[in-house]
């Protein structure tokens, strides 16, 4: 992975290379290189997609509520074993 300045940097290297051509591009090709270049920038990150990020989200969720029901259950067999002094 790339340190975001290093990518950055390439990326407006490789920008700059597609805006100061010695003939200018047409639109469709431009964005298709453009695209391209973006494309290979997001590859070199550690990225994940939003489907992924999603379903880590709701396996995160899960696991916080077991969490806490066995903290709940802990508290409660913690209470039982050892009663207040009245």
């Amino acid at each position: 992975m790339l340190p975001p300045k290093a990518l950055l940097d390439a990326l407006g290297a490789h920008a700059s290379r597609l805006f100061n051509g010695d003939t200018p591009l047409p639109r469709n090709e431009f964005e298709t290189q453009f695209k391209v270049l973006l494309q290979s920038a997001f590859s070199k990150l550690d990225l994940v997609s939003r489907e992924e990020f999603d379903s880590q989200m709701v396996v995160l969720a899960r696991t916080r509520a077991r969490l806490e029901a066995l903290e709940a259950k802990v508290a409660e067999l913690e209470a039982k074993q050892n009663p207040p002094a009245d």
